[in-house]
């Protein structure tokens, strides 16, 4: 669904100008996409999307190759993931020193349903699940892009 919506919103900035993101979100709408604020505001840092004065645009020829540029949740993880511990629906996932601001920032940016929201420090980031349920799910996920 996020790869669709992407896809999506690439369309309608090259069609024509958008001004703001609450026009994207009601083009996207037209197009049967209804996402959030929050939602929207994440995709257009995951695109990499600009504002200037003619409204938002692609970054750089506006080819998948810029999006491709950062890593994506299971790369991070891999190389800054150490460890992850369960406490009923929250998890403790513990990074390389300095590494949890973006890995935080990464898991935020995947949008699962498991995930309530995160808090980061150096080399820990706590995460919230809806349940115990949805924590043990998460903590499995982790813990095979972690290797």
């Amino acid at each position: 669904m996020k790869q669709q919506r992407h896809a999506a919103i690439r369309e309608v900035i090259n069609q024509s100008p958008v001004p703001s993101q609450d026009e994207l979100r009601r083009r996207l709408a037209r197009r049967g996409f209804h996402v959030t604020q929050a939602t929207l505001s994440r995709d257009i840092h995951e695109l990499r999307l600009s504002k200037g004065p003619a409204g938002y645009a692609l970054p750089g020829n506006g080819t998948v190759e810029d999006e491709d540029a950062l890593p994506g949740i299971r790369e991070v993880l891999s190389s800054f993931g150490i460890e992850v511990r369960q406490a009923m629906n929250q998890l403790v996932l513990i990074t390389t020193t300095s590494a949890a601001q973006p890995v935080a920032a990464g898991i935020d940016y995947e949008d699962w349903p498991e995930v309530v929201g995160t808090i980061a420090g150096d080399d820990t980031v706590f995460i919230v699940c809806p349940d115990e349920r949805q924590a043990r799910t998460l903590k499995v996920r982790i813990e095979g892009y972690i290797g």
